[in-house]
């Protein structure tokens, strides 16, 4: 068994020929997260039912409790 060859240099592991990838700027990160929001709210707004509207019900007269008072002229 052969020795081992220990070194305290940090490595560098590749993964390609591509150059490194610059992060997007705020402006550009919230511009995307804006358009994917929206996005979102299109697609909810376009697989939304039609719904009919509830039929309109009789009108009642109700009497609040202790709102009754004789009127004295």
């Amino acid at each position: 068994m052969k020795g081992i060859n220990m070194t305290n240099a940090q490595m560098e592991l590749g993964f390609g020929t591509e150059p490194p990838v610059r992060p997007a700027s705020r402006r550009q990160l919230r511009l995307e997260r804006a358009a994917w929001w929206f996005g979102q709210m299109r697609r909810a707004v376009d697989r939304a039912m039609d719904w009919r509207p509830t039929p309109v019900g009789p009108p009642q007269q109700t009497w609040l409790p202790g709102t009754h008072r004789e009127v004295r002229v």
